[in-house]
């Protein structure tokens, strides 16, 4: 035992559980919380932001990019309302993030009498947009609680979790037993019976097709050795990109995918809720669907899968490339075939989407093979989807369904803290990028070498589209005003590059990546064509009855 105030004990568990920075902004109702972690910062960092919503999106950004539980700090009230939008996507990507606010005083938690940050009940909030919230009330259970909240980060599908405290409640005194080791993720046992059927059905079958998400990315090395024994196409999207390396001879992005779901007869799904293909490229009887996933409630959200498995991804896939092995069937080599099938679905996609990929080829020309694309809500940033090639998990990161506009520069920033080491480049549009971009003082303070292109085509791209030509161009509240993108980083101090083309693009990034500083690159650009028609692809199988 040892006499620690709540916040004493807080901070003292977040290190024992591996949080080495805190993403934070403090206030009246953290005063003492702050003032305990001012005693650790040989261990913790605190990097302040300049918003709630970028203290959120970093601590997001570093989870996403490290595939490890981080945390931010924030005031309750507003303060925590201004992070909602990145707890919302940090649930939609399944990012293990730690939510901490305060609270008013303890004693007038919920009698709505106006004080300052006050809300009618803020835990409901929370644990609308978390796995798991709770408040903390006294100081000897604060190590017991945020133990548990890492256990629920560590177990289970990854999602975020969040803890409240009263701002009397932190500086409160009294004997705590702090944990002896760091919290451990529930069991997760094989289902091997159930991936013995799976070996069986993927064995015989004769046109193979795996679909890997985000929940597959610590699986890459079977994912890999699997598709190679079935000679099998894997579709990745978004949050699957580079679980198998996007050069693979089998790896392939969602116009090609497209094309194989429609003649598969068996499809192994990993990782993925699978939303795009089940609900919009159709299903029939003729397609057998087999489903690996930590989540249960996944698997029939739409249809019951002919064998659906509840495990982790590599355990799971690790014992079934052991089971195929002894089921796998000669089958005709499908290689030219498969090298047919991308090749013509990227032609599609690169006659379409020309100004997009010449630049997009630019950065990934410069970009080393770990370094970390942040996707954004920019019309870059739908054609990066289909066309810039991904070599490793978690190198492209993106907000998943959310859709969140607005949040790659701040989430970069988190992504880049985590890996100082590794290259990262957030794409945006003139639109999103002004969400955060107060946070380019946020990168100059803390030196954080993240470079951030800016594709300013002086509206908000997507919409204005959308009026044109779905309400005969008449165009609302669509056009942007915008800075002189290049002098308003100068002003933050720091570095602000123009690109008027590609090879430009090219040469600056290559300049600021060599540098290692903060740095905007403006990329002026008109207007770009129509990503949608490649995006949202056809329905390619009938419905099942």
């Amino acid at each position: 035992m040892q006499s620690l105030t709540t916040a004493q004990a807080v901070v003292s568990t977040l290190e024992i559980n591996g949080i080495d920075t805190l993403f934070c902004l403090p206030g009246v109702q953290n005063d003492s919380f702050f003032d305990a972690l001012y005693d650790r910062t040989n261990t913790i960092r605190p990097i302040h932001a300049r918003h709630e919503q970028g203290c959120a999106y970093m601590a997001l950004g570093y989870s996403m990019a490290k595939g490890t539980p981080a945390a931010y700090v924030v005031v309750p009230g507003p303060g925590i309302l201004n992070t909602t939008a990145a707890l919302c996507t940090a649930y939609a990507v399944n990012a293990p993030v730690l939510a901490l606010t305060g609270q008013i005083q303890q004693s007038m938690i919920g009698r709505n009498i106006g004080l300052l940050h006050d809300l009618p009940d803020q835990l409901a909030i929370l644990r609308g947009l978390t796995k798991w919230a709770d408040r903390i009330t006294t100081p000897a259970e604060a190590p017991g609680l945020v133990n548990e909240a890492f256990r629920r980060l560590l177990s289970g599908r990854p999602r975020p979790v969040a803890l409240e405290c009263a701002m009397d409640t932190w500086g409160r005194k009294a004997p705590v037993l702090l944990p002896t080791a760091s919290a451990q993720p529930d069991p997760c046992p094989v289902d091997q019976d159930r991936l013995q059927e799976a070996a069986k059905l993927l064995g015989k079958a004769q046109r193979p097709m795996i679909v890997v998400g985000g929940g597959a990315q610590e699986a890459g090395e079977y994912v890999t050795h699997i598709a190679e024994m079935l000679e099998a196409p894997v579709l990745a999207n978004r949050m699957g990109q580079g679980i198998v390396d996007g050069r693979h001879r089998l790896s392939v992005v969602m116009p090609a995918g497209h094309r194989f779901w429609g003649e598969a007869d068996v499809v192994l799904a990993v990782g993925t809720r699978l939303q795009p293909q089940q609900q919009n490229w159709g299903l029939d009887d003729q397609l057998k669907v087999i489903r690996i996933d930590i989540d249960s409630q996944e698997l029939d959200r739409q249809r019951n899968p002919e064998i659906g498995i509840i495990g982790d991804a590599k355990a799971s896939l690790k014992l079934l490339a052991e089971l195929l092995s002894k089921h796998v069937v000669k089958r005709g080599e499908r290689a030219e075939e498969i090298a047919k099938t991308k090749a013509a679905a990227m032609k599609q996609v690169h006659d379409s989407l020309a100004p997009q990929i010449s630049y997009l080829t630019a950065i990934r020309k410069v970009l080393p093979e770990d370094g970390i694309l942040i996707d954004e809500l920019t019309q870059m940033g739908y054609a990066a989807r289909m066309t810039f090639p991904v070599y490793r998990p978690r190198t492209f990161i993106s907000p998943g369904y959310q859709g969140t506009l607005g949040w790659g520069y701040a989430t970069a920033l988190g992504a880049k803290v985590a890996k100082p080491t590794s290259a990262v480049v957030s794409i945006n549009g003139d639109g999103g990028f002004l969400f955060t971009a107060m946070e380019l003082a946020t990168a100059a303070k803390n030196e954080i070498g993240v470079v951030a292109i800016v594709f300013s085509d002086g509206a908000y791209g997507n919409v204005k589209r959308i009026q044109q030509l779905s309400f005969d161009n008449r165009t609302i509240a669509s056009d942007l005003h915008n800075p002189d993108f290049v002098k308003l980083s100068e002003s933050f101090g720091v570095t602000g590059m123009r690109a008027n083309s590609p090879q430009e693009l090219e040469a600056a990034l290559s300049r600021a990546l060599q540098s290692g500083k903060p740095t905007l690159i403006d990329c002026p650009v008109g207007e770009l064509p129509n990503p949608w028609p490649m995006i949202n692809m056809p329905r390619i199988r009938p419905q099942s009855n």
